[in-house]
């Protein structure tokens, strides 16, 4: 019988699956694996070493030499990421990371890296992860596939929310436009519906009913599967 199990959650740039996969994974005590959060901390830490991440061979020896991992935080009881042992959890989500970080993630060698890692990192864990080819490309036999979903007017405004007044909703609303088009055309992995998915659209959902049903279609599967949470 297996013994850990895969839930791979897909979508639109702000749509709720970090919140989703985040509240989720809490609530099972099982990981919450950000594969995005791992794309933001690579274009982090180019945007501090002002790295030309278009020359390969530069990018090829940082890559070598960065260390990115999840760590569990007992007193919120949740996992951050850590990027070369410090805690990037917050500083990764700031409006220059935006709007680079899906030039970065475009990039082959990136990817290649970031997919082996996430595999590793869920091996033999029960996992809830999110992202953008998660369940196309990362985890294509997940036990369970979502693809969230939302109005892009309400994704900039719960956007706007986060960010406060460091950048414009017209700013914002631009930025998701522009993710939107490079997610979904780039040659490599590019973001997709799987047609396994089941499509969550989170626009007039408030966060614990977001949450709510995935917890409650995961346990319906694993039912399904014999097992127990």
């Amino acid at each position: 019988m297996k013994k850990y199990y895969i839930v791979a959650i897909d979508g639109t740039a702000g749509s709720g699956k970090s919140t989703i996969a985040k509240g989720a994974a809490k609530e099972l005590n099982w990981l919450y694996l950000d594969t995005g959060a791992m794309y933001r901390a690579i274009t982090y830490k180019i945007i501090t070493e002002k790295l030309d991440y278009q020359n390969e061979q530069l990018l090829k020896e940082m890559l070598e030499q960065t260390e990115i991992d999840f760590r569990y935080h007992s007193d919120e009881a949740v996992y951050q990421i850590y990027l070369d042992g410090k805690n990037v959890t917050r500083v990764i989500r700031n409006p220059l990371v935006d709007k680079l970080v899906s030039h970065v993630s475009l990039i082959p060698i990136v990817r290649e890296k970031m997919v082996k890692e996430q595999r590793k990192i869920a091996q033999g864990k029960n996992t809830i992860c999110e992202g953008r080819d998660i369940g196309s490309v990362v985890f294509p036999n997940a036990d369970l596939k979502f693809f969230v979903d939302c109005d892009l007017d309400e994704r900039a405004l719960r956007r706007k929310k986060e960010l406060g007044e460091s950048i414009s909703y017209e700013e914002i609303r631009n930025n998701l436009i522009e993710r939107d088009y490079i997610d979904s055309n780039r040659e490599i992995s590019p973001l997709k519906r799987e047609k396994d998915a089941i499509y969550l659209d989170t626009t007039n959902l408030k966060i614990n009913e977001e949450i709510a049903i995935v917890v409650l279609l995961i346990k319906m599967r694993l039912l399904t599967q014999n097992s127990f949470i």
